[in-house]
């Protein structure tokens, strides 16, 4: 079981390292859903990304179920 975990997760890092580098578009949105937070002041930055956040853990949880169904 455990040897399928870290497959997958080789797998997932792979998939995103891919989208990231040849296809940005794809994840342009992510960090500017309403809800994330981003306070820029003269020479500082504070960015909270709550909605994206909540977003990611979603589809985690979706996938982790999927896979982990019996």
């Amino acid at each position: 079981m455990t040897s399928k975990v870290l497959i997958g997760i080789g797998l997932a890092i792979v998939a995103i390292g891919l989208a990231l580098r040849y296809a940005p578009w794809m994840l342009s949105w992510f960090g500017k859903l309403p809800g994330d937070i981003d306070v820029r002041g003269e020479n500082s930055r504070v960015f909270i990304p709550i909605t994206s956040m909540i977003l990611v853990s979603i589809l985690a949880s979706i996938i982790i179920n999927i896979f982990f169904r019996r």
